[in-house]
């Protein structure tokens, strides 16, 4: 043989490997952060400071009113202040200062407060009223779906409460649904858009405050330039030259005096409200001053008096904000599930594992000889064993014959074999049937068997 030298393959330099790409790195899975309600809120308002600060949609004319008042009291302060407090005393800046200051504080109160607006319906409570109101399902021709409205008696007086179908809720009573807004405000008066906002319960108190100061605040702005231009004008100046020297002077007074007239008669109106204790919108619609014509109907949350109405509106306790902008929206990670929605998926996946363990154990069975030849149904299979002969042998005529030897002939085994078997056989039974007719003798016939069954053992006899 020639001398071969064997080298080691090595199996991974035969296959050039791929150049596998590099995994991409998932983005991580970021915590979804939790909403707060005012995110959602059904209604058309606007929040701002994280829900603190509400306001209405159709806010625009706010920045206008708020820019009326700081550039008129800025140009008091800035033109007409110096003069006066030279010429006549030192407290006209002192009082504007103050008034100004209520005015700016209410307006935004006003503005940013929450005038009562009431939560709107659950799923479940909308549908439970929807569906009998919407869709009855009564058998009977007769049947009446429930009415729109709700009667209730205070002091002694039927008040009709409404159904709002934006909202989903019977109204509670003074309170009514704002178009603009979409919310149903409780005690609403009027929406108002120079305050951006709904005057309601909760901030009727601030607008009144509002009007007030600022119906002050435009009637002392007005006297004052007025004072000054006169001032001025003395001396034989003139009209002209004082509006020439101070032209600041001359834009307040326009300002002021068209106005105030309109500022002073819509407080004028509202402290009268104030003591009825009435709203915009009931003395409008005549709800108790007999224009709807209920001429003996009478106002029901009047406390018969002017002062107490007074204190009621204005000095009440403030209620609480019924709508929970701050709060966290129920997030569909954090309900957890139920025990029973756990366990099943695990008890499913057990039962068909045992129902396939059986299955399989039930087919591993079948193909089996025992169990098909033991079965009662299936056909008996012809199992190819060889019977040993039985060691006690019973006296019979039949047996002397050679057919109930073995049985069959092992075919590995000579001819001569098969012969001295037979004859071996024959000596035996003859033997047997000698001792039978005979006394029995325990030891004869056991050697006999013995020797019997070395003598029917085919090794036996072949190594003999």
């Amino acid at each position: 043989m020639k001398n071969r030298e064997y080298q080691q393959i090595d199996p991974q330099a035969l296959a050039t490997p791929t150049p596998t790409p590099p995994p991409r790195s998932l983005p991580e899975h970021k915590p979804r952060r939790a909403r707060r309600k005012w995110e959602v809120f059904p209604g058309k308002n606007r929040f701002y400071c994280d829900g603190r600060i509400i306001v209405a949609r159709q806010s625009g004319v706010l920045p206008l009113t708020l820019g009326l008042i700081l550039l008129t009291s800025g140009l008091f302060f800035i033109f007409d202040c110096p003069f006066l407090v030279k010429h006549l005393t030192s407290c006209i800046p002192a009082i504007g200062g103050v008034l100004f200051v209520f005015v700016i504080i209410s307006l935004l109160q006003t503005s940013f407060t929450d005038p009562g607006i009431l939560p709107r319906a659950t799923p479940e409570e909308a549908a439970d009223i929807e569906k009998q109101i919407d869709n009855p399902t009564g058998s009977s021709s007769s049947y009446r779906p429930p009415p729109r409205t709700k009667e209730v008696v205070i002091n002694q007086q039927v008040v009709k409460l409404k159904y709002c179908f934006t909202c989903k809720i019977f109204r509670p009573p003074r309170t009514s649904h704002c178009s603009l807004c979409d919310n149903c405000v409780e005690r609403f008066d009027h929406h108002c858009p120079w305050v951006g906002n709904c005057v309601g319960k909760r901030n009727y108190r601030f607008f009144y405050t509002f009007i007030v100061s600022l119906s002050f605040l435009t009637a002392f702005i007005f006297g004052c330039v007025t004072t000054h231009l006169a001032l001025r004008s003395q001396g034989g100046n003139g009209l002209v030259n004082a509006l020439q020297s101070s032209p600041a002077s001359a834009l307040e007074l326009v300002v002021c005096f068209f106005s105030v007239w309109s500022i002073l008669g819509l407080s004028g109106f509202h402290t009268y409200l104030v003591a009825a204790n009435l709203t915009t919108n009931e003395d409008i619609k005549g709800s108790w001053s007999g224009k709807s014509g209920n001429e003996d109907v009478g106002n029901p949350y009047s406390y018969n008096s002017m002062i107490k109405n007074c204190c009621s509106v204005l000095c009440g306790p403030m209620p609480p904000s019924l709508i929970d902008r701050r709060g966290f929206v129920p997030s569909d990670d954090s309900v957890q599930t139920s025990p029973v929605e756990i366990e099943l998926p695990a008890a499913k996946n057990d039962i068909n594992m045992c129902t396939q363990g059986t299955k399989g154990l039930l087919e591993t069975a079948s193909r089996s000889p025992l169990l098909t030849s033991s079965c009662p149904q299936a056909k008996p299979q012809a199992a190819p064993a060889i019977l040993e002969p039985l060691p006690e042998i019973v006296p019979s005529p039949a047996l002397e014959q050679p057919k109930t030897s073995t049985g069959r002939q092992p075919a590995s085994t000579p001819h001569k074999h098969h012969s001295h078997h037979r004859s071996k056989g024959k000596q035996a039974a003859h033997h047997t049937h000698k001792t039978t007719n005979s006394s029995p003798r325990p030891h004869h016939s056991h050697s006999s068997r013995r020797k019997d069954s070395k003598n029917r053992d085919p090794k036996f006899s072949s190594l003999r």
